[in-house]
């Protein structure tokens, strides 16, 4: 048994932040746990690796949902990471905030401090922009952000393309607006994925008061008088008891921070009792509100060997590749799979009117599913997300065992304006596909085909071919009164000495990727512990 002043639970985008911030202090004692191993793999530290770690069981969860009724029953594949950095290591390295509005709607909701100009000067700290510090952009910060060094002409077409279908051209998703098409800015570095752990938890890795423990997992929290004291933990067939004088703080994302909740008894009474687990505290809200991100593939053949099927089908071009990587970090290794995006309205939410409802992402290449194998053809691919979807999902527990992960029921497609909007998505990328800019490179539409037209037809493509975009979050939502897990400071109603800081306190999803929103949650939850610990 030790002693510290800070447990933190789970070493990923959020508490590699939080590990770094709180032990900044000496005096300070910091106890960072992961269940993953240290991120050593050559592949986590090369953008382009990101196909050698999605299936990958050292380093992901490879996590599956339970067959979805919306989904057709499918169970889809849900990749989470399990080494430092969590899923910063393994994740497509895309850098978005999200909309201004979706802030203030969380302030709106009941949680004051959480507007956006509360929360832009946790954007702008925690940022090393390559553009430099601005209004909007941080050049001071641990989290490596750049430029696309290198724009594929395929990327250029596609904005091009949705130029000429109506959008406007955007240089920065994360500043004054979000619409627009454009590159994205990635979490790299001179050519190196820039993690959390590369980012925040590397600089901090020598101070004596901060202690790591990695292929530990968290099997209950310690629970005294209605107040958190201290974690357990299994490593190496040992359990193992870690005390807290100060609190203990879950960083371990929408699935395994509401699971430990549970297996510590806090939850939903009848869920825990099914399970023979004695209730700490009741609160049905722990593992509901699952919000994520469905995205949906629009993949082409394409009439010019420029893809990225191409380069890795050759050789020669395999080399060049690598070499250039080797000798100048530059050249698609560099970069990651997907360059250019868009964000636009399909017209379908009016609660939000004229504000972007979906996301494109585009890459040079293509394939059945995100890290699967190439297509043996050219290819590329321009997948759509709706980025506020009204479906909600729950978490439940198969087993008191922490090793496994309880089942997912995201939920997909429950909703009319979810359905509505991913046909009219799809309609939309067509419409851009259809574009002069981005037709003279299309052979032919692999999928969803020429014979996929009318309106049943594009939702049964979704429903059969449709797949997370990697966003599980909202299950511990914050916000006040019992549908809520969190206060607005993130501390746990109704038991002590316990927070929550990572994906899962999102009242509602962000309106696009979720990295930076969690580094920003991360960062202002350092200055609130803090704040409450002087």
């Amino acid at each position: 048994m030790s002693e510290y002043d800070f447990i933190i639970v789970g070493a990923g985008s959020a508490g590699c932040v939080l590990a770094n911030r709180l032990s900044e202090q000496p005096e300070n004692r910091v106890l960072l746990l992961e269940a993953g191993p240290v991120d050593r793999y050559p592949w986590i530290h090369i953008p382009i690796g990101y196909a050698k770690t999605m299936f990958n069981p050292r380093y992901n969860w490879c996590l599956y949902t339970e067959p979805d009724p919306g989904m057709n029953n499918r169970r889809i594949y849900w990749p989470r990471g399990k080494v430092l950095g969590g899923s910063s290591s393994i994740n497509g390295l895309i850098y978005i905030r999200g909309q201004h509005a979706d802030f203030d709607d969380w302030e709106r909701e009941g949680n004051p401090g959480w507007g956006f100009k509360d929360v832009l000067p946790y954007f702008v700290r925690a940022e090393r922009n390559q553009r430099g510090a601005s209004e909007y952009h941080g050049a001071d910060g641990p989290l490596g952000v750049s430029d696309v060094g290198e724009p594929h002409e395929l990327a250029e077409a596609f904005i091009d393309a949705c130029v000429e279908s109506g959008m406007s051209r955007t240089g920065d998703f994360n500043g004054a607006s979000q619409e627009g098409a454009g590159y994205f800015q990635l979490t790299t570095w001179r050519g190196r994925r820039c993690s959390s752990a590369v980012g925040y938890l590397r600089p901090a890795r020598n101070r004596p008061n901060l202690h790591v423990r990695t292929n530990a997992v968290a099997s209950r929290l310690l629970v005294e008088n209605g107040e958190v004291r201290g974690i357990e933990y299994l490593q190496a067939g040992e359990r193992i008891i870690a005390r807290a004088r100060a609190e203990v703080i879950l960083s371990a994302g929408a699935i395994q921070s509401p699971q430990l909740l549970m297996l510590s008894g806090i939850g939903d009474p009848d869920e825990l009792g099914r399970h023979g687990i004695d209730v700490v505290h009741a609160n049905p809200a722990v593992g509901r509100n699952l919000q994520d991100h469905l995205q949906i593939r629009l993949i082409h053949e394409c009439n010019k060997p420029v893809t990225t099927n191409d380069d890795l089908r050759s050789l020669y071009r395999k080399f060049r590749m690598g070499l250039r990587y080797v000798m100048s970090r530059s050249g698609p290794l560099s970069i990651g799979i997907n360059q250019a995006g868009a964000f636009t309205w399909t017209g379908v939410d009016n609660d939000r009117p004229g504000e972007p409802d979906i996301q494109f992402h585009f890459a040079a290449l293509s394939a059945e599913m995100p890290g699967a194998p190439l297509h043996d053809f050219s290819g590329f691919t321009s997948s759509v997300c709706q980025l506020r979807p009204e479906s909600k999902g729950w978490l439940a527990l198969k087993s008191t065992d922490p090793h496994e992960p309880p089942a997912m029921h995201p939920n997909y497609l429950s909703t009319d304006l979810d359905r509505r909007t991913v046909v009219a998505s799809l309609r939309v990328a067509r419409r851009v596909s259809e574009s002069p800019s981005l037709a003279r490179y299309i052979r032919r539409e692999h999928a969803p085909g020429p014979d996929v037209v009318d309106d049943d037809s594009l939702l049964e493509f979704a429903r059969e071919t449709g797949v997370t975009i990697f966003h599980p979050s909202c299950t511990c939502r914050m916000g006040p009164g019992p549908n809520s897990v969190v206060d607005h400071r993130l501390r746990v109603r109704g038991v002590g000495r316990l927070r929550i800081a990572d994906c899962s306190i999102m009242p509602s999803l962000v309106s696009g990727n979720t990295h930076a929103g969690v580094v920003m949650i991360a960062e202002k939850a350092s200055d609130m512990i803090l704040e409450d610990h002087r």
